[in-house]
Parts: C-alpha cells; structure tokens; sequence
C-alpha cells in the first residue's frame, strides 16, 4: 500500500514535532526538578511537550488554522488513550518477553502510531 504525498509529508512533520515535543519535555523536566521534586516536574514537562506537540501538529503538521474547543479535547483525549496503551503494551510485553528496551519501542511504536491516525483521521481531519 503507497503512501500519498500528503500524508509522507504530514508524517515526516508529525515526527520531527514529536522530537522537539520531546526535547521540550526533557528541558522542562531537567530544569524543574531541581524545583519542584521528579514528580511534579514530570507532570509539568508532559503537559509542557503535550502543549507544544498541539500547537506544530494543528498549525504545521495538519495545518487546521480555526480555532476548535473540540479539537483541543480530542487532542488531549487520544493523548490520553495513547498514554494508557503505551503504559499496557510496555507492560504486556515486559511480561511475555522481558526484554526492557523492546517493551519501550513497543510501547512507544504503538502510542506514536496510533496519536498520527488519530490526529490525522479524528482531530484535525478536514
């Protein structure tokens, strides 16, 4: 199955957002935690790269220019479901297999795959 045009460029955008929401989620977290304890600086880094991976995907990667309350609560909601399903594919394969860094590039496989078609398809679908 060909990819069209479109979407090989909306996936290129959508991984190199997901790598700077990253990086943001890093820097956030690593400057905060000598703050404000690990947990309450990963809680805020998450939410800092979650806010930052909205705003390229709408505006760059999807390019949905109008404001929509909607789109935002869908963005959030996948990313939450994406959440639970990376937590339970990391954990389903850690116990069938047991290999750590498969489980994570399972997990984060999964979550990443799911977040593009659900964006692209749910959120921000024309």
């Amino acid at each position: 199955m060909a990819i069209d045009s479109i979407t090989q460029r909306q996936l290129s955008k959508f991984v190199f957002s997901g790598v700077i929401a990253v990086v943001v989620d890093f820097g956030v977290y690593y400057m905060a935690n000598n703050y404000l304890g690990h947990n309450l600086s990963k809680g805020l880094s998450f939410l800092s790269g979650s806010v930052v991976a909205y705003l390229l995907n709408k505006f760059w990667t999807f390019e949905a220019k109008e404001f929509s309350g909607s789109q935002m609560f869908r963005f959030f909601f996948l990313y939450g479901m994406t959440l639970a399903i990376n937590v339970f594919v990391n954990k389903f394969v850690l116990a069938t297999i047991g290999n750590v860094l498969f489980g994570f590039l399972c997990a984060t496989a999964a979550s990443t795959i799911l977040n593009f078609l659900g964006q692209k398809f749910w959120v921000f679908k024309k």
